[in-house]
């Protein structure tokens, strides 16, 4: 039996020793527990360990599990490949959107957000390695991207995220996300403090140290509080 509590001890202790590490808060931090494929049960049982945000890869598996833990107001983010006719009901149940990979899934977001509910907060997902067979934004689209994202209603373009090429290697892993950072960097300087992106999704379990490092602000952290997927 997976003990969910120890878990996510380990999880937050090696956050925090990363953080301290660069000078960092690990309240600064999020943990997103990534819930994919998990049982309502069990992400019942890490919220009561209290934890509140919970990333989701397929719509109709998230859609149940929203249902059946209504009444303990979690905070839902989508992150996995849009497909354009998924797009309405992504917009009118989830809070966040990490894997917004082209401008036209921006602009259906952007249309569908209902307008009783706040702005839906979204990352422009980073093609950070040039790899084929990955989607993302390319790095030299980003910047004219992002300013046509930022004038969309409805949405707040709130950061960047990326999965690297995987890296064994501290200093490989740390060479993607310092390059994700940069560019994060270069959207800012034309901004108005207002209207600054501060968000980084970056790091999963066997990479969360080199991300937190280079300035990650969201880590998406499965295997290692859930254990191995069956």
């Amino acid at each position: 039996m997976v003990n969910l509590l120890a878990n996510l001890e380990t999880i937050k202790l090696r956050i925090q020793t990363a953080a301290d590490v660069v000078g960092r808060l690990e309240k600064d931090i999020t943990l997103l527990a990534v819930s994919k494929t998990r049982s309502s049960k069990m992400i019942r049982e890490v919220a009561q360990c209290g934890i509140r945000s919970f990333g989701e890869n397929y719509l109709q598996e998230a859609l149940e599990k929203m249902t059946d833990l209504k009444s303990l107001s979690l905070d839902w983010h989508f992150i996995g490949p849009i497909q354009s006719n998924k797009t309405r009901q992504i917009a009118e149940n989830f809070s966040w959107v990490h894997s917004v990979d082209r401008i036209k899934i921006a602009q259906r977001l952007s249309t569908q957000r209902p307008q009783h509910m706040s702005d839906l907060n979204i990352c422009m997902q980073v093609n950070i390695d040039n790899e084929p067979t990955k989607s993302g934004f390319k790095i030299d689209e980003i910047i004219s991207a992002s300013k046509k994202i930022q004038a969309l209603p409805n949405i707040k373009l709130c950061g960047l995220m990326t999965i690297p090429a995987p890296q064994s290697e501290l200093s490989s892993q740390r060479k993607s996300f310092s390059k994700l950072r940069e560019i994060l960097d270069d959207i800012n300087i034309s901004l108005d403090n207002s209207k600054k992106l501060s968000a980084l999704s970056m790091g999963m379990s066997a990479d969360l140290e080199s991300a937190v490092y280079e300035g990650a602000t969201i880590v998406r952290i499965g295997t290692d509080i859930f254990g191995p997927r069956e």
